[in-house]
């Protein structure tokens, strides 16, 4: 069962959503992080530093937290089957690759700025989200 925790997910909303304002701002850069991780992967794009940094903030920043708050911190139950993850994981990136962009880039940056083509996207990210849920709880019965 999924737990419902309003408080937690606000706190990581709101710092999710000042992580990009702060990088628009400095920077000039959309935060969307498949992004950010394709310019620190071969053939390399310009400002790895700030890539690297930003990727190890979104690292550092929950592993402070569990060394700080302890375990309950971050606490996850999965039922599924760890290579099931991967597998999950993989057809996100392929996702990722198909929809130009992922969530952060496409629905934090993107509908910030009212992009016509990141409302599609995000629209058609939850709606796959939805479906695939709803197949996967009550349709095949699964985890």
């Amino acid at each position: 069962m999924t737990q419902f925790t309003p408080l937690a997910s606000l706190a990581g909303g709101a710092l999710i959503g000042l992580a990009a304002v702060l990088l628009m701002a400095f920077h000039g850069r959309i935060a969307g992080l498949s992004g950010i991780l394709a310019g620190l992967l071969p053939p390399w794009a310009g400002g790895w530093g700030w890539r690297a940094g930003f990727l190890a903030g979104a690292i550092a920043a929950p592993a402070l937290i569990v060394a700080y708050a302890g375990d309950a911190a971050v606490s996850f139950d999965s039922t599924v089957p760890a290579p099931w993850l991967v597998v999950g994981g993989l057809i996100v990136g392929i996702g990722v690759q198909l929809g130009s962009g992922c969530s952060s880039g496409h629905g934090v940056c993107g509908l910030a700025r009212l992009s016509r083509r990141s409302i599609a996207a995000t629209l058609i990210f939850m709606a796959t989200t939805a479906a695939t849920v709803f197949v996967i709880r009550h349709v095949l019965g699964g985890f």
